[in-house]
Formats: structure tokens, C-alpha cells, sequence
């Protein structure tokens, strides 16, 4: 059979796109849209955007005089408005054209920033749970307007009446859904409420529901943050217990947020406990009361995440699926003025109550900590008050530096474990500097406290600060000493006897990172010596440092070790001195580490059951 051919399209021919209705909705709902449950939000924004018109049209209204009207039973899921409503030339225009919004028609245009929507997909998001959207409406611009009727389907078909204005005695404009069956999660009657009361809840305009045994108010009379209260106390009471019902913990304190320029109103709750490094919080942004996201992460600048927001907008633009801020020059000067108020209240509580400034550090040292290295303010306000980990204990700089006039910091948590009791029973002050942010806090003290002087620890410091023993002590040990560093020539380490405290301490191993790197390059280099890669490194190379195996004399243990006669015993016993130490400093070991540990131990265990035998 022979089809017949396509008559060829004259040239210059305009065309229209052909929309697969079904096809769009798909993409709507996996890729624009995070749940069919923005269906009611979409429907409560209409809704909103309706009255606002409304009201434009007709600014002497009472106030509260229009509403919407929510009901669900299971069968069907209306929305009703007392907004400006539509003519038939509007349903022609608006709800039959996929991204057209009424919101950018000619006559209100000049009005755009008092609509939450501006997008004209809204709608569309019906169908994520409907088979067919039954609109009812009639314009409020023109007195004696009859009804309209607008009837789509998910198949992509519609349908317009033009009905008597008996038909909608009053204007505004009545959505009604007919459900899919695979959609009943999302249109039962108590998830309605339940979604207009996550969307709706400041909305400024009173919204009902009715399931069928009587209405009940949706939102709030107005914002916690908008009324007044008799007693500052009684506000901050309040807020707080908004901040607990919202996020569901109990704030540390609130800070409310008010930006005029943006019409930006709301509060930060403090969170009361550390959150966990990377985890970040987002916040929930209403815009002109409607709910927009519970995951703004935009709103705030990355190192406040010891705060969760709840703000009401009126200048923020939301994105096309209206879950989430639109990244803009407002937005950008929206984040930076939060940035001050968070940065004010820290002043505050630094200035006037040190006890909720001890609480906040206690839970929030590491974000006060990542603000300071870039705030110069909060460096001079906070350094002194921040907690470190040091051979005093955990403690405050400021404390610390009254103790000890020279600082030493460490470059790793490692180093400053591997030193720390040695170094305190020399009275040395070290400050553990291997966390985030801590090293680079600790050099900018002088800033604060002129008098006071910081270095970085040299394991030389630390050695210089050991006691020798006296000359009769190290020639009777010269022998075991030799044999040890005979042992322990593998790991590029050196071997010294020295008395230092606490006594408890057989051995000290002294080696820094950057030592190890150094051998390890050396080593490489060896290796390769002759190629290009061994002209390179050989290049780079410098003299390696070595480890230092420094063993106390005070210890009983090293007292018995160094008269060891006997050549193999003394190596063993080098090697498991070194073992202890290496474990003490817990840096991660090498392999032949890690073999040399159980060897020395298996080798002292066959000596002492030959002995005993």
C-alpha cells in the first residue's frame, strides 16, 4: 500500500508548536516540580494572586472581606477565591496558553511584584493528580460579567462555557479537581488541610477548609513576628515557641530579622546543639506568606549554619517551580544584611551576656571559629572567648596567653598529641592547631594581645627543653645506644637519652609530617635515581630530617633496657621502645611499622619464656 506523499510546506509558512499535554506534565513532575503535593500550594497562589488583583481593583474593600475557601471529601478538591476572576477572553488567553500568566497581562503589569506567580504553569500542576480541572469563574472588572466555565483534561482537550451570571452569583473564581485513583495519598481530605496549612499558614488573606462537617481557619490571624505583645520577655517567649513549633527544637534564642527595603520579616532560631561538620540546615522562606521552600540553603551565607531561618519576603523572585530563590543582585544583598544581623547579635551577647555567649560557644565554636578567620570584628570580639585544646586543657586563648607569654602551636592533632604531656611537665604552652581554622586563629593572638608572642612548636624547642644526663650516665649507655640506632636505621631515626617528666614515659618519638614527607621524597628519589623523575626530585631535595627516638632516663624501664648486654636483646627492645612511642603519637603507622610492633613483642615474649624455662 502507497501513502500518500506530504504536500510540501510554502515557503514562509508560520507554524504553531504542538504541545503533548501528557508529555509536559511528566516533565513537570520529575524535573520541575519535587512532589504532586504543590498542586494545593499552586492552587492557593492563584488564589492569592486573585485577591491581590481584587484588592487593586477595588482598594476601599474591607478589610478580610475576601477569602478562600477550601473543601475536600474524598471525591472532589475545590478551591474557592472572592478574587478578581476572569472574562471568557482571559480563559481563552491564560488558561489555555502554556506559559502565559495573567500577572504579565497589560493592565496590571505595572503590578508584577505583587503576585507570588508570573510564570502561567501554575495550573498545570493539577494534572499531576487530577484527570480533569473544572474552573467556575467570573470577572469582577466588569459588573454585569456572565460566568465562565473552563473544563481541561489531562488528555490535552478543554472545553469553554459561557453561563449566566446566576451561575456564579458573585465574582472570583471556584477550581474544582477531580482526582486520579493511583492519587488519593494527595486529595484525601486530611492532607488537603494538612498541605494548606504547610503552604498557607501566613498568608495574609483568611483561608478556611471544610471537610464537610464544618469550616476551620487554615492560617494564622498574622505573623508571630508582626504582633504586639506587652512585655519584651512575653515577645521573646513567643517567638520562640513559633521557632519550636516550625523546626521542632527548643532555639538557644531567637533573633528577629527585619530588612524594609525587601519587606523582609522573620527570626533565626539558635540551634542548641553542634551540628556536624558539612551538614548544612535550610530554611523556610515565605514569599508574600506563602510557603516557598523548607531548603533555602541561599538565604544565608554557609558558615551561619548554627541558625535555621523562618522569613516572610516581599522582593524575593522565586524560580519557575516556586521552590526555591532566584540567585539575584537582591538576593546577593539580602544574604549580606541577614550576615550583619547574625554578626550584630553575636556583638550583643558578647557585650551584655556572657552567659548565652559561653552557651553558644560551647555549641558553635567551629562556625564562630570559620567567621572569625574572615571577619577582623569577630576575630578582636570572640578570639579571646574561644575554646582550644591545649596543654593547659581545653581553655580560652585569653586564658592561656595570661599562662604562657610565648604560644607554641602544632601543625597537626598528631604532633600535638605526640608532645603534649612532655611538653606540659616543661612548662611549655602548646595549643593543639591541627583542627580547621584553629592554627591560623592562634597566630592572629598578637592582634589582640600585643604582648603576646606565637610560634610555630619546632621539635628542637621541645628537645631543648629535655634535660641531658650526666656524662658517666651516657658512656655506660653508649653501647645500647649504638645498637639502637643500628635498629632503627629502617625509619631514618635518631637515638638520645634524656631525663624529662613525667617519669611514666619510657620514650618520646619526635618526627613532624613535614619530616616524613621529606624522607619519603628522598627515598623516591633514590629509587629513581638516573631517570627524569630522580633528576626532579633530586632537584627538590634537601637534607631529610630525622626522627628522633628519645628515651628517659627517669623511666625504670629505660634504666633496665640501656644495661642490656646482650646485642640482639638491646635491638629488640630499641625496637619495641620505638613501637610504644609510635602508637603514643597516634599518627597512622607505616607497614614495616605496624610488622616491626609485633615482632619486637613475639621476640620479647620468646626471650621471657626461654628465661623462664
Amino acid at each position: 500500500m502507497t501513502l500518500p506523499e506530504t504536500p510540501p510546506t510554502p515557503a514562509g509558512t508560520d507554524r504553531t508548536f504542538q504541545v503533548d499535554l501528557r508529555g509536559l506534565v511528566d516533565l513537570l513532575s520529575h524535573h520541575l516540580y519535587s512532589s504532586p503535593r504543590v498542586y494545593l500550594r499552586e492552587l492557593l497562589q492563584n488564589a492569592v494572586d486573585a485577591l491581590t488583583a481584587r484588592h487593586t481593583l477595588e482598594p476601599d474593600a474591607p478589610a478580610g472581606s475576601f477569602g478562600i475557601r477550601l473543601y475536600a471529601d474524598g471525591a472532589r478538591v475545590r478551591v474557592e477565591d472572592d478574587g478578581v476572576g476572569l472574562t471568557e477572553a482571559d480563559v481563552h488567553t491564560f488558561l489555555a496558553t502554556i506559559g502565559r500568566s495573567s500577572k504579565r497581562a497589560e493592565k496590571i503589569a505595572e503590578q508584577r511584584a505583587d503576585f507570588i506567580g508570573q510564570f502561567g504553569i501554575g495550573l498545570l500542576s493539577c494534572f499531576l493528580v487530577a484527570d480533569e480541572i473544572h474552573v467556575l469563574s467570573r470577572s469582577a472588572r466588569t459588573p454585569d460579567a456572565p460566568a465562565v466555565e473552563w473544563r481541561g483534561r489531562g488528555d490535552g482537550s478543554y472545553t469553554v462555557r459561557v453561563l449566566p451570571a446566576t451561575a456564579r452569583p458573585r465574582p472570583g473564581t471556584t477550581v474544582t479537581l477531580t482526582p486520579r485513583s493511583d492519587a488519593g495519598e494527595w486529595t484525601r481530605p486530611g492532607q488537603v488541610h494538612s498541605l494548606a496549612r504547610h503552604f498557607g499558614s501566613l498568608l495574609r488573606h483568611p483561608v478556611t477548609f471544610d471537610d464537610g462537617t464544618g469550616a476551620a481557619c487554615v492560617n494564622r490571624e498574622t505573623a508571630p513576628w508582626a504582633r504586639t505583645y506587652p512585655t519584651p520577655g512575653a515577645r521573646s517567649r513567643a517567638l520562640a515557641a513559633y521557632g519550636k513549633e516550625v523546626f521542632g527544637f527548643e532555639p538557644l534564642d531567637t533573633i528577629e530579622l527585619d530588612l524594609p527595603a525587601v519587606g523582609l520579616k522573620g527570626i533565626a532560631c539558635v540551634l542548641p546543639e553542634t551540628v556536624p561538620a558539612g551538614r548544612r540546615h535550610g530554611h523556610r522562606v515565605h514569599v508574600k506568606g506563602m510557603l516557598l521552600s523548607e531548603q533555602a540553603e541561599e538565604i544565608l551565607p554557609e558558615w551561619a549554619f548554627f541558625v535555621r531561618c523562618v522569613v516572610d519576603a516581599e522582593s524575593l523572585r522565586p524560580t519557575a517551580s516556586r521552590e526555591s530563590l532566584y540567585e539575584d543582585d537582591t538576593l546577593a544583598a539580602v544574604r549580606d544584611a541577614l550576615a550583619e544581623r547574625l554578626r550584630a547579635w553575636i556583638a550583643r551577647a558578647a557585650a551584655s551576656d556572657p552567659g548565652l555567649l559561653h552557651r553558644f560557644l560551647q555549641a558553635h565554636h567551629l562556625a564562630v571559629k570559620s567567621l572569625a578567620v574572615h571577619d577582623d570584628e569577630i576575630l578582636r570580639m570572640l578570639l579571646p572567648w574561644l575554646p582550644f585544646e591545649t596543654t593547659d586543657g581545653h581553655t580560652t586563648l585569653d586564658e592561656f596567653a595570661r599562662t604562657h607569654r610565648t604560644v607554641l602551636v602544632t601543625s597537626s592533632v598528631e604532633e600535638f598529641r605526640q608532645v603534649a604531656a612532655i611538653a606540659s611537665a616543661a612548662g611549655l604552652g602548646v595549643v593543639n592547631g591541627g583542627y580547621t581554622y584553629d592554627r591560623e586563629l592562634v597566630h592572629r593572638l598578637p592582634e589582640i594581645r600585643p604582648e603576646a608572642s606565637v610560634a610555630d612548636l619546632d621539635p628542637a624547642t621541645l628537645t631543648a627543653h629535655l634535660d641531658p644526663v650526666d656524662r658517666e650516665t651516657e658512656l655506660a649507655a653508649a653501647a645500647y645506644l649504638a645498637q639502637a640506632r643500628d635498629a632503627l636505621a629502617v625509619f631514618d631515626c635518631d637515638v638520645a637519652l634524656r631525663t624529662f617528666q613525667p617519669a611514666s614515659a619510657p620514650a618520646l618519638l619526635v618526627d613532624s609530617r613535614e619530616a616524613r614527607h621529606e624522607r619519603t621524597r628522598s627515598q623516591l628519589a633514590r629509587e629513581q635515581e638516573g631517570g627524569l623523575w630522580g633528576d626532579i626530585l633530586g632537584a627538590l631535595r634537601q637534607e631529610a630530617p630525622r626522627a628522633q627516638l628519645i628515651l628517659n632516663q627517669l623511666n625504670p624501664l629505660v634504666r633496665t633496657a640501656v644495661a642490656i648486654d646482650e646485642p640482639e636483646l638491646a635491638r629488640t627492645s630499641a625496637e619495641a621502645l620505638y613501637g610504644q612511642a609510635a602508637l603514643l603519637s597516634r599518627r597512622p603507622l607505616r607497614p614495616a611499622e605496624s610488622s616491626l610492633i609485633n615482632r619486637s613483642f613475639l621476640d620479647l615474649l620468646a626471650h621471657a619464656l626461654r628465661k623462664d624455662s
